[in-house]
């Protein structure tokens, strides 16, 4: 039986239907992310599990118990939110310690329980400052840190590193796998941002309109996304989608596998670009990213612009004339509904 069971879960405020029917089980110690574009209700979704808006109808379990109408103070389950929600004039160990305190727990255990947070987090040394004292990223960690002490059976985060910038993100972000790694909670974690939903979890939800997508693992969306919206959203750059009818030597080059009346996708690295004049479509470069490691080179096909993804560097500049072909191992085929089709 699932740890944390989703049934028919709906959400209505007011004329305004924004969860349409979520169903999903999350097993003990998983990682689960939620990911989709602003305004599918995730955040809701997540508000929902939480307590935080009650549940227009549907079934919500928890280790085997029906928490749908339990208040939310009453579901053992932690929330880190987007910001930081920190007492300003408390220290460090009191804004860990607060919920602790209400529940009457005896100081020796608060102190305990404080402690091993704040050094699993890397805070023993900040105990004794104030939010104002620290960085941003030392301010989450004081959040999820209160979150660590009330031991919940389910962590719930979200978008909490938003407010962070890039560098200080991808740091944290690691921080917080390594935390899952070592507690070996159950979290349900909400993004929109698919970097953070692509290394962080076990398995991710897309999400849109209300509705669920997709269940699976990061990579099992990346190489077998179900239809055509989880291959546009799940990977940067996107997938490159092109109109069966758009570019004649593309369809040529699928071997016939190309649905007449439907869509050719293709992640950038799939695409091949050769100065040659081969057997590929003849392209025009529009612009080069550089990264480094990685390549990015915009092309225009048949006046669709693609992007391909080489590992190495290019001389190709703006302007030059190419051939463009397709790898067969890695293409997907959609109907035009947006739904997969088999190859």
């Amino acid at each position: 039986m699932a740890y944390l069971q989703l049934d028919s879960i709906q959400k209505s405020f007011g004329d305004a239907h924004i969860i349409k029917g979520v169903n999903l089980e999350i097993d003990k110690g998983e990682f689960i992310v939620f990911v989709g574009p602003s305004g599918c209700g995730k955040s809701t979704l997540l508000r929902l599990i939480a307590g935080l808006e009650p549940i227009t109808s549907g079934q919500l379990m928890l280790d085997g118990k029906d928490i749908t109408h339990i208040p939310s103070g009453k579901r053992d389950l932690a929330m880190v939110f987007q910001s930081y929600a920190l007492y300003p004039h408390m220290s460090v160990y009191d804004n860990m310690s607060f919920a602790l305190k209400l529940a009457n727990v005896a100081k020796d255990t608060i102190k305990t329980k404080v402690d091993h947070a704040a050094k699993t987090l890397n805070l023993t040394q900040y105990l004794t400052r104030t939010p104002k004292e620290l960085s941003g990223g030392q301010r989450q960690r004081v959040a999820i840190g209160r979150a660590i002490v009330r031991a919940p059976k389910v962590f719930l985060f979200d978008e909490p590193l938003s407010n962070l910038d890039a560098a200080l993100r991808g740091n944290t972000r690691v921080e917080i796998h390594k935390l899952h790694r070592a507690l070996g909670a159950t979290s349900i974690y909400v993004t929109h941002d698919q970097v953070e939903a692509m290394t962080l979890a076990d398995r991710v939800v897309v999400l849109r309109d209300g509705l669920i997508e997709q269940v699976g693992t990061p990579m099992e969306l990346y190489d077998r996304p179900a239809n055509q919206f989880v291959a546009q959203f799940i990977g940067m750059p996107s997938m490159n989608m092109v109109d069966a009818r758009a570019i004649p030597s593309f369809s040529a080059q699928t071997g016939g596998r190309l649905p007449s009346d439907g869509f050719l996708g293709v992640r950038p690295e799939g695409l091949r670009v050769h100065r040659d004049h081969g057997a590929g479509a003849p392209g025009k470069v529009e612009l080069i990213e550089a990264l480094g490691a990685d390549t990015l080179i915009h092309v225009e096909v048949g006046g669709v612009p693609l992007v391909a993804r080489q590992n190495e560097r290019t001389e190709l500049q703006a302007g030059d004339v190419v051939s463009v072909e397709l790898d067969p191992s890695v293409l997907h085929f959609f109907n035009r509904e947006g739904r997969k089709v088999a190859a």
